[in-house]
């Protein structure tokens, strides 16, 4: 059987509610090469999720465990055989294996065998911005299979974790108490790509100091993600082990949902995600290919870098087929 023969087949058992299929085709989607281009060619034109939400947050503020109040919120009774619900947790990768060392999907596991939630941690594996380099293709197929909620939960890298704004619909970023969050809030720029900030942890002593600097940093003005709408980020509290505030954070994040559809925004951003995506993967193969070119040449020669580089960049604006050629 070929790739996309194989792919057709699990695509159908997914869209019937086969959990084993649906691992097995974001195996394939993480596994990347000519099978993960074989899936998102089998899936081109499907609809994608109706809402896709991302959680940020630097480690230990509690992320995984709200992620999966979350998930558990947004369930609820949904016919149909496929899950409404699925949450990618973006883990640390093991130094050995290169997998996910799946932490953060130990920490839902109370939602984990909920049928309309299904639960996939991946591996970070390096790539920058908190996200996995596969998360787009995976959200698409997600979609594809009749997922209507997705949920991204990044790495808990810090400040570098901005690639979700690239990825999601509505981004919600955790902060706790005690851990000067506000100031590196500022520092990271999650103050202008954040639509909903969350003070988990709230029951600890600091929660209202929290909540009073981020207030006070949006109130100076910080950009928002649309200048004609100006959203103005909420900030809620919750205790995500005990549930607290979980119902208050659901209804803070699905306004943002209805003020995306209500502007327009919601399309906007869609199409700015896939031209993001697009130009990424232009870009990655453009550096594959110049970093090979660069071997070839060897290095030292009769060039500063400055004209070995226009000379590449020259190269490449003639189309020359070495530098642009699909690798192995």
């Amino acid at each position: 059987m070929t790739t996309a023969a194989r792919v057709e087949v699990l695509l159908g058992e997914a869209r019937g509610g086969s959990r084993r299929a649906l691992g097995r085709l974001l195996a394939i989607a993480e596994s990347g090469g000519d099978a993960a281009e074989a899936l998102d060619r089998a899936i081109l034109g499907a609809e994608p999720p109706a809402w896709i939400i991302g959680v940020v947050g630097a480690p230990g503020v509690g992320k995984s465990t709200l992620t999966g109040r979350l998930a558990a919120a947004a369930a609820g009774t949904h016919p149909g055989p496929a899950p409404h619900v699925a949450v990618i947790a973006v883990d640390p990768s093991s130094p050995l294996t290169g997998g996910a060392i799946l932490g953060d999907r130990i920490r839902m596991l109370d939602i984990g065998d909920r049928r309309e939630v299904f639960v996939r941690s991946m591996a970070h594996r390096g790539a920058t911005g908190g996200l996995a380099d596969a998360v787009p293709v995976c959200v698409r197929l997600l979609g594809a299979v009749g997922v209507a909620v997705v949920i991204l939960e990044t790495v808990g890298v810090g400040q570098i974790e901005l690639e979700i704004v690239h990825a999601a619909d509505t981004v919600i970023a955790v902060v706790s108490t005690g851990w000067g969050d506000a100031i590196q809030a500022s520092k990271a720029g999650l103050l202008e790509v954040a639509d909903v900030f969350v003070v988990n942890k709230a029951d600890r002593p600091g929660a209202r100091d929290a909540v009073r600097d981020l207030e006070q940093m949006l109130d100076a003005g910080a950009p928002p993600h649309d200048a004609r709408t100006a959203w103005r980020a909420p900030v809620c509290t919750t205790v995500a082990t005990a549930g607290t505030g979980i119902p208050e954070l659901w209804t803070a994040a699905r306004a943002h949902r209805d003020w995306l559809a209500q502007t327009g925004a919601f399309a906007g951003r869609r199409t700015e995600r896939l031209r993001h995506e697009i130009g990424r993967r232009a870009v990655g193969i453009l550096a594959r290919r110049v970093a090979e070119r660069l071997a070839d040449d060897g290095a030292g020669g009769p060039e500063t870098p400055e004209a070995a580089a226009q000379r590449i960049a020259a190269e490449i604006a003639a189309g020359d087929p070495s530098l642009i050629a699909p690798g192995p």
